[in-house]
């Protein structure tokens, strides 16, 4: 089964077609969406545009989404992951975001990923929600942790399609919402690491499982984010495979004092290294791509020299984007994969380079093709490298009964 856009007979917030970008995939079984915010278009203006409160945006946002997800013939009660990325300005009314998804899943509770974002493309949009789907809900490996009212309360632990098993945001915020490891980065880095491997021991796998880790911290962390180095190490690995990763800056996360938020997503399969032969990875505790089951994961890219270590078109996205999804696809080809196999890429835009943002759509246009990704973009304070404008977070499938890496190699 290939993947194939998601293309409801009605959906009148905008037209879709012409964009390097789908609604939603779907394979027999499974459905993923786009990131979708309440903007609609506008045809008296000829613009797409968005307003009103949390309240307001968020059950809109809800509904565009499970209008995709339905098109391809699942319900609430099948989605497996939902992601909200709620902006810095959206954050003090994130119970309304809360609320408005409890009304479209009822008892059903998906695990929730939530990253906090500088802003989103449509200045005045608050939230942003991605879906994945699978038939029956997926598998429910953890149920929620109950904690006291007011703190960051983590959603169950499932797993969805191909053996991918996803859990909520790990924050550094204790059972009794309060801070843990005031002011020292790598504290917080490992303990939200330590977290993610006790609820994956729950599921009867550990972080020796994971397949990436997006963590996301803030400007002021930038110099201390090298300590990392040596917590990953400590923890990740095991396998014998680093799973992927990426690290996004913010301009503030899901509590004040909070200095990183981790995402970590795993998988049943046995994982495998996917690296083309760049050997800048050889001393990394991260991996270029991590293929588990079908499912291609990898790192985050940006516009890098993957031999000399060199910050590529400073001040330029859209030659920044060029490069990176040049290496991009270069991962794919040794994967023996294209462009029409990819799932699902995160752009992240610094807030700088918003203005020429637009400048990437030709890019992927020619790049990547049908069905396009489901595809999500969103706006950082900044990115570990400063000459960086632009990162993407991909993923890839591959069709049924394709090779491994090993057997196709």
């Amino acid at each position: 089964m290939t993947l194939q856009a998601i293309k409801p007979a009605e959906f009148p917030w905008f037209p879709y077609e012409g964009f390097t970008f789908c609604l939603g995939l779907s394979e027999d079984g499974a459905a993923w969406s786009s990131g979708h915010t309440a903007a609609a278009h506008d045809a008296s203006i000829g613009k797409m545009t968005v307003a009103g409160t949390m309240a307001e945006q968020a059950p809109i946002a809800y509904r565009k989404v499970m209008a995709i997800i339905e098109a391809a013939g699942f319900g609430p009660g099948d989605v497996v992951h939902v992601t909200e990325n709620v902006t810095v300005a959206g954050l003090a009314d994130y119970e309304a975001a809360a609320a408005a998804r409890a009304e479209v899943f009822g008892e059903h509770e998906p695990t929730v990923t939530t990253v906090v974002v500088q802003r989103l493309v449509r200045s005045a949009a608050l939230l942003e929600i991605e879906a994945h789907a699978v038939r029956g809900g997926g598998e429910l490996l953890a149920a929620s942790e109950r904690r006291e009212a007011g703190t960051w309360t983590p959603s169950p632990v499932r797993e969805g399609h191909d053996g991918t098993v996803h859990l909520p945001t790990m924050v550094p915020v204790d059972a009794s919402g309060d801070i843990v490891s005031p002011g020292d980065f790598a504290g917080q880095y490992a303990y939200c690491l330590d977290r993610a491997d006790v609820l994956l021991r729950r599921a009867g796998l550990s972080l020796d499982d994971a397949v990436t880790t997006y963590d996301y911290s803030t400007p002021a962390s930038r110099d201390a984010y090298r300590t990392t180095h040596r917590v990953r190490k400590e923890r990740l690995g095991g396998a014998g495979v680093y799973p992927g990763a990426g690290g996004i800056l913010m301009g503030r996360l899901h509590h004040p004092e909070a200095l990183v938020a981790i995402d970590v997503t795993a998988s049943r399969h046995p994982l495998e290294l996917v690296n083309p032969g760049w050997s800048r990875y050889d001393t990394l505790t991260y991996a270029p791509g991590v293929r588990a089951g079908r499912t291609l994961f990898m790192s985050g890219f940006a516009a890098l020299d993957l031999e000399t270590q060199e910050a590529l078109h400073p001040g330029d996205i859209g030659a920044q984007a060029e490069a990176t999804y040049g290496s991009v696809l270069h991962l794919l080809e040794h994967a023996g994969l294209g462009p029409a196999d990819l799932l699902s890429t995160i752009e992240f835009c610094v807030e700088s380079a918003l203005r020429d943002y637009r400048a990437v759509a030709p890019v992927r246009e020619r790049l990547l093709s049908p069905p396009w990704p489901a595809s999500t973009g969103a706006i950082c304070a900044a990115l570990l490298r400063p000459e960086f404008l632009l990162e993407v977070f991909p993923t890839a499938l591959y069709p049924e009964g394709a090779p491994t890496v090993k057997e196709g190699a």
